[in-house]
């Protein structure tokens, strides 16, 4: 299990979306609520981030470019396992349904108190202060 260094112990969330206008009302309500955000608009970037920063969650919109290829696919999932991340993701797709819980998929469209609780809920154990 992947242990986060002490200089910066604050929850922490990858957001992967093409939208900035997305980006930027999670990334405030998040941010308001202490917990510390990388942003990506495509995935393969997303990807990148995840490995350089190992966030407690991405959420990762399925519009965010390349995030439906089955490489990119598997590598979010090996970040997922790797570094105990939870990946919840927005959209609708058989190939990630099947590899993740209902409660991970969010259905478009969507709204943001729903996606912000169900982020909550994934940050609790870690958010222990």
């Amino acid at each position: 299990m992947f242990v986060r260094p002490a200089a910066d112990s604050r929850p922490s969330v990858l957001i992967v979306d093409r939208s900035a206008d997305s980006r930027q009302v999670l990334r405030t309500v998040l941010e308001r609520r202490g917990v510390q955000t990388w942003e990506a608009t495509e995935a393969r970037r997303g990807v990148e981030l995840a490995r350089q920063h190992h966030p407690q969650v991405i959420v990762l919109d399925l519009d965010a470019g390349d995030a439906e290829q089955e490489d990119i696919r598997e590598q979010y999932q090996t970040e997922s396992k790797e570094h105990d991340v939870s990946l919840l993701v927005i959209g609708r797709s058989v190939s990630y349904e099947r590899i993740l819980p209902k409660d991970r998929i969010l259905a478009k469209p969507y709204h943001y108190a729903p996606l912000v609780r169900t982020i909550e809920a994934l940050l609790a154990p870690a958010a222990v202060a």
